[in-house]
């Protein structure tokens, strides 16, 4: 079989390239503690839609750099206890989606809330303010900055925000709470059950969001991650802070948030994946210390992977 990266028998010992921040953990805590600070401000809007299963709401709250975040919420029209709730993240510059293909879990019992991350193709708001560059992209919003400005510091927090308001709901049992997403929204999903250990089951499809350096060794930085060249190009052209930019974007590298993940993870690969480099996955997957499995397709790339949605409909479901 052709080969894009690493042979599957070292991606399952492969540590990463990127290097990771002396202050990670502090980053990390002190964010979590300027999130926890904030007052939601939570606001549902009940949402019509043609169908008798689910109660739809328009969820919105206050994130972090008082930026006002939307989501979609379904929960089943008849819960007698409290239920397992899904959350939803979608890929870089898409949105949350349609309502209707929600409600596969929504019949199965479950409640569910999928983010519109900030400045995307949703609802949610980015309130900008950054010294710097802006243009082609999220990834290198902030990095001419402090770390704490960097827009992706802001969505992780988003997401581990709505885990919460999601589990303080009467109707949900916040010990049946799962996350899924595929490519930003894999990387999502991992950074969501890392910064809210609570979540239970994560079902990320090949995750973004890690292993920087190792995309650009590749000479991958297209497509999704071509805002790093083009930040290069534009303003580091001599590559003079080369060490210094990867180290900043170490800060947001999923891989470095793994550590803390304490849900049971299930993660698919396509091992001809040029998009996420399978290598930059397994930098992270190969960090969890709790319960996990890996589902390849050898075949496959950075697209539909056939009978996920299943397997991830009965991990999921199994709450």
């Amino acid at each position: 079989m052709p080969l894009i990266d690493l042979p599957l028998s070292e991606l399952e010992s492969y540590q990463g390239r990127n290097p990771r921040p002396d202050d990670f953990d502090d980053f990390w805590d002190s964010a979590l503690a300027e999130m926890r600070a904030v007052d939601p401000e939570i606001e549902l809007k009940p949402h019509a839609l043609n169908q008798s299963i689910a109660d739809c709401f328009e969820l919105r709250f206050t994130g972090v750099g008082g930026a006002r975040i939307f989501a979609k919420l379904l929960r089943p029209k008849k819960i007698q206890e409290p239920a397992p709730a899904i959350l939803g993240f979608h890929g870089y510059s898409m949105h949350s989606g349609d309502w209707s293909d929600k409600l596969n879990y929504v019949a199965n019992g479950a409640v569910v809330a999928f983010l519109d991350c900030r400045g995307q193709g949703g609802q949610s708001e980015d309130v900008g303010g950054v010294v710097g560059t802006t243009l082609n992209g999220h990834i290198i919003r902030g990095l001419n900055d402090r770390p704490e400005r960097m827009l992706y510091r802001q969505i992780y927090l988003d997401c581990a925000q709505l885990a919460g308001i999601v589990m303080a709901m009467p109707e949900v049992d916040a010990t049946r709470v799962g996350a899924t997403g595929g490519s930003q929204g894999g990387g999502l999903t991992l950074a969501c059950a890392a910064l809210e250990p609570r979540i239970a089951r994560a079902a990320p499809a090949y995750p973004f969001l890690t292993d920087f350096l190792r995309v650009w060794e590749m000479d991958l930085a297209a497509n999704a991650y071509a805002e790093l060249r083009n930040f290069f190009r534009n303003h580091d052209p001599r590559h003079e802070r080369k060490d210094q930019i990867f180290r900043q974007l170490g800060y947001i590298d999923i891989q470095y948030l793994a550590p803390r993940i304490q849900a049971e993870v299930m993660m698919a690969t396509g091992l001809m994946d040029t998009i996420t480099p399978p290598s930059t996955q397994f930098a992270a997957f190969n960090k969890i210390t709790s319960p996990k499995r890996t589902v390849i397709y050898p075949d496959y790339g950075h697209e539909g992977l056939p009978g996920f949605n299943d397997l991830v409909f009965e991990f999921l479901g199994g709450l």
